[in-house]
């Protein structure tokens, strides 16, 4: 897992962003907006995200158009699935012992 996407991600203006682009490409400008950022600051954001692979800019005359790349969120999303199987184990595990205090022929109390 690349340590600059998880930075990227953990500063809360750049989150907002990958979740606007999560809608569709936008401008600088757009997202500056939505956000109520200046348009510096929303430039600033977007070079960190851009540097770490989440975002990619195509220039239109004047206009730089953002939207996001695939590959670090399946690259997270890889990362994040050895961590799904520990918590669907547990799930799992806590399903058969309230499976357990729910059936009266296990034998089992309930704690009601």
């Amino acid at each position: 897992m690349d340590t600059r996407v998880m930075s990227a991600l953990a500063e809360p203006n750049r989150l907002m962003i990958v979740e606007l682009l999560r809608e569709r490409p936008l401008t600088v400008g757009e997202i500056a907006e939505r956000l109520e950022l200046r348009q510096p600051q929303a430039s600033k954001h977007l070079r960190v995200l851009s540097e770490s692979g989440l975002v990619k800019a195509q220039v239109d005359a004047n206009r730089r158009i953002y939207s996001l790349q695939p590959a670090p969120f399946q690259e997270l999303d890889e990362w994040l699935k050895t961590y799904r199987v520990i918590w669907e184990e547990r799930f799992d595990r806590l399903d058969d012992y309230l499976q357990k205090l729910q059936d009266p022929e296990t034998g089992e109390e309930s704690q009601d």
